[in-house]
């Protein structure tokens, strides 16, 4: 009897109620973005809960049950072409707390397996630990596993860690059987064509240091992890987890984009649709939990496995944007279930829409090189020509490798590592270039004199003696007037440039000396004061009084609190899940970059700038103080991401609005600010925007600089102040009526051209074909001729036009007929093959489309190429 067919959301509801019952608390998934440090992504449904099972966190219920959604990108390289491998996948769990242990899981399991879910025993097997007798027996003589249906697997299968280290102990899986007529003679679990794990227990018995010695944790526990795609799969009767309600809606939302029929694809169409559909609901995710596609870590996998989806829609035939349209089959699928994904389907649009358009014009610069180099290479690419396209390309190295493979070629790894080692120490030589001898000294000295006290926080004055005198550099005993230096003391006033605020500036005094400090550097805990004698001569061991410019001080001071209140206004009126990416205090001015997937409105900058201006009104006191890092994380005070802190920490508490890690000078009380002002937002890189503002007294100082342009501008136009917008946009709309009537002459010049063509025709078989260049016709009026060509030619018309209005620009336009395109024709993948000629791209309708280059020398090239495409095509 087979199972009954329930759907993935029955399924994973079943399993979680079925649990309930058992006595355990049905908790939330936990972010794709873990809170353990070391591991980039949430790879398991146990790791929210590996501090209990450390021990170092004291568990609030004894039971909890779990679908937590997990991301691996290990076996990448199989997605889509297995039946079982996912980068997102949904791991339905039970877990003890030290209250139950392997009987009751072992128990549980079962009873779920075959009495809820009423998968038949007989197409059932189970593996345990080779050396765990005690589960052995339990399947065996408790639940009644025919001996011959349980096989002893080693540690590489059975022994489970969610990592190099940390909690670990011997598991035990429930195998589903595909073909049990088989028998069990020479039984083997690990034959993927007849068995599929669908339930793994794992008995958390041990921990594992990073030597790898196993130490008995204080209390047992039980984390297990049934896959949903692999259980939906089996109650579902598809041969794979793709074709499963979870996934397999996806797939055809992006077939019909592509125009295929699934069923009758090949097997490569079928593996491009798999990984796009198992993609799409990775990137969702990452999304909705805060990731944006960058370079480094996390970002870098969102960044891959939006271009593989890219990648694979144009193996299908998809030249045009597609992910953020597909986004919303993949969220309308999962967000019952995870309702993020429709609160933040708006940044999930917008973020695979410019990631997308960003791979697309790298595809279109390195695919013609990536393209010589395939015809070129024999067996295998060049490390050095693989480098090229990851540096200058942009093109990922697994990519080059995936394409590569295609093609039955590898690439150079070992000449890849190498060209980017080199890259690596020309790097690192031009930026040692520029105070590597200040290094360099300092190393030298260390061991002689001890790391900068800095005394900045409660004194702006302090006496000081001078430990360190380098002048270019090197390090010497005196300087005297007109050399410029860099002066170590033994303690210090000044701050030195960290956490985005610059050093402080100021002079050190002595008898008959004066040095102006104009900078600031912290090297190697060492302050490093750099400046020029102005009057007397420096020694080391002189003893001089060190006073920072109080001025300076308190604009920095200003911006700095300024930026942690423009923090909290963003996460209030913005989103909550806004995080620093970067930021820059000065004396004038303040910069704040953070991660967010748009760009923030007019309406909500004016509702920032007033909520911190309203704050600063409010004269709120701002509370330093110096705590554990985990008393600090537990009220709440906010970390740079990235950012390395101590065992202590100093917070900036601003009672109510803001509370952040921070070793910055503030104000005292944000009164002190005295304005705040926005002047610019804008993005600076994928998924990253910026904010500069200023605050206290720059703002006058910004009003008065603006104050004038105004006055100037009034001054121009006639005009009051208040008069100014009414006057530009009249000139604006008198601009516009301008162009339009000029394109509209352009159009009818193009229409006047392109009526004397039509005799210029040419018969292929049934068809009129007309292919022709116009000489100095821009897009529009090009796109207007073609259509009315087309439609004096009759249903059976073909044209196409070409024009190079801009000096290096190439436009080239087609329309066709509904016979032609009857013949299999399509305009928008005819015309964008044309257009590779002249170093470009494009696409459209199957009836008009319109491309253009960047090669305007390869115009009569490309359209020879057209008319001779065009006959062969209309003649076969």
């Amino acid at each position: 009897m087979a199972a009954p067919a329930l759907s993935g959301d029955q399924i994973r509801e079943t399993f979680l109620k079925f649990f309930e019952g058992k006595g355990h608390r049905r908790l939330p998934s936990a972010s794709l973005i873990p809170e353990d440090p070391t591991v980039l992504l949430t790879i398991a449904g146990m790791l929210p809960f590996k501090p209990i099972f450390l021990g170092q966190q004291v568990a609030e219920v004894p039971r909890a049950t779990t679908s937590q959604k997990c991301i691996r990108t290990n076996d990448i390289e199989n997605v889509g072409r297995t039946a079982r491998h996912h980068t997102f996948f949904e791991m339905l769990g039970n877990f003890s707390f030290g209250d139950y242990f392997k009987k009751e899981a072992i128990a549980f399991a079962w009873e779920l397996v075959t009495e809820v879910f009423q998968v038949p025993a007989e197409r059932l097997a189970v593996s345990v630990f080779e050396e765990d007798d005690e589960a052995f027996a339990i399947w065996r003589d408790q639940i009644g596993v025919p001996e011959a249906r349980i096989q002893r697997l080693g540690a590489k299968d059975n022994f489970w860690a969610s990592g190099p280290t940390g909690p670990c102990g011997p598991c035990s899986e429930i195998y589903y059987d595909f073909h049990p007529e088989l028998g069990n003679d020479g039984l083997d679990l690990e034959d993927d064509s007849r068995f599929i794990e669908v339930y793994n227990l794992v008995f958390m018995q041990y921990n594992r240091d990073a030597a790898g010695n196993l130490t008995a944790l204080e209390k047992q526990n039980i984390d297990t992890g049934m896959g949903l795609e692999r259980m939906a799969q089996v109650l579902q009767g598809v041969p794979n987890n793709y074709e499963t309600d979870l996934i397999f809606p996806i797939i055809q939302a992006v077939a019909a984009i592509a125009q295929r029929d699934y069923a009758s694809e090949s097997e490569s169409v079928k593996v491009s649709l798999k990984v796009i559909g198992d993609h799409l609901r990775a990137v969702t995710h990452l999304i909705a939990d805060g990731v944006t596609a960058s370079n480094l870590g996390r970002g870098y996998v969102l960044r891959r496995l939006i271009r593989r989806v890219v990648r694979h829609g144009r193996l299908i035939g998809i030249d045009r944007p597609f992910t953020a349209e597909i986004a919303e089959t993949a969220i309308a699928l999962m967000a019952a279930q995870y309702p993020n994904l429709r609160e933040r389907e708006a940044a999930i649009k917008a973020e695979l829409t410019r990631e997308e358009q960003r791979f697309l014009e790298t595809l279109e610069r390195g695919e013609k090189l990536l393209a010589e180099l395939l015809a070129a290479a024999t067996d295998q690419i060049r490390g050095e020509d693989a480098f090229v396209l990851y540096d200058t390309y942009g093109f990922p190295l697994e990519l080059t490798q995936e394409i590569a493979e295609e093609k039955g070629l590898t690439v150079d790894l070992a000449g890849f590592e190498a060209a980017m080692a080199a890259q690596r120490q020309r790097s690192q030589a031009a930026h040692e270039t520029i105070d590597l001898t200040v290094q360099g000294s300092l190393d030298r000295l260390a061991e002689q004199i001890h790391p900068t006290e800095f005394v900045g926080y409660g004194d702006a004055v302090a006496t000081a003696k001078v430990t360190a005198l380098l002048r270019e550099g090197q390090s010497v005993e005196a300087a005297e007037a007109g050399d410029r230096v860099q002066i170590v003391l033994d303690h210090t006033p000044f701050y030195a440039e960290s956490g985005g605020q610059v050093g402080d500036r100021g002079v050190l005094t002595g008898e008959s000396l004066i040095v102006r400090i104009e900078d600031v550097q912290k090297e190697s805990g060492f302050f490093v004061h750099y400046g020029q004698i102005e009057r007397g001569l420096l020694q080391v061991g002189d003893s001089v009084t060190a006073q920072i410019d109080r001025a300076c001080r308190r604009r920095a001071q200003a911006n700095h609190t300024a930026t942690h209140l423009l923090q909290a206004a963003l996460k209030l009126i913005v989103d909550e899940g806004i995080s620093q990416a970067g930021s820059l205090v000065a004396f004038d001015r303040l910069r704040f970059d953070f991660n967010c997937p748009r760009a923030v409105t007019p309406e909500e900058l004016r509702q920032i700038e007033d909520q911190i201006n309203q704050w600063i009104a409010e004269a709120h006191g701002t509370v330093v103080e110096v705590m554990p890092i985990a008393t600090a994380k537990a009220k709440g005070a906010v970390a740079m991401f990235g950012e390395k802190y101590g065992a202590e920490v100093r917070v900036i508490d601003v009672p109510g609005v803001s509370m952040e890690l921070c070793g910055g000078t503030h104000v005292a009380n944000t009164a002190e600010i005295g304005l705040f002002k926005i002047i610019s937002e804008a993005g600076v890189a994928s998924g990253v925007r910026r904010i500069e503002a200023v605050a206290g007294p720059a703002v006058l100082e910004y009003l008065n600089v603006r104050d004038a342009v105004v006055r100037d501008l009034s001054d121009r136009f006639k005009a009051k102040p208040e008069e100014l917008s009414d006057r530009v946009t009249a000139l604006q709309e008198e601009l516009k009526a301008n162009q339009k009537q000029l394109t509209a002459l352009k159009a009818e010049l193009a229409i006047a051209k392109s009526d004397a063509l039509v005799s210029q025709a040419i018969p292929v078989g049934d068809a009129q074909v007309l292919v022709e260049t116009l000489t100095g016709v821009d897009a529009a009026a090009l796109q207007t001729a073609a259509e009315r060509l087309q439609q004096k030619l009759g249903d059976a018309g073909a044209v196409v036009l070409g024009s190079s209005p801009e000096e290096g620009k190439v436009t080239l336009v087609a329309a066709f007929g509904p016979a032609i395109i009857a013949k299999g024709l399509k305009a928008g993948q005819f015309i964008g093959g044309i257009a590779k000629i002249c170093g470009g791209g494009g696409g459209g309708r199957p009836n008009l489309a319109q491309a253009g280059g960047r090669d305007a020398s390869k115009l009569p090239e490309a359209i020879a190429a057209a008319l001779d495409q065009l006959k062969t095509a209309i003649a076969s």
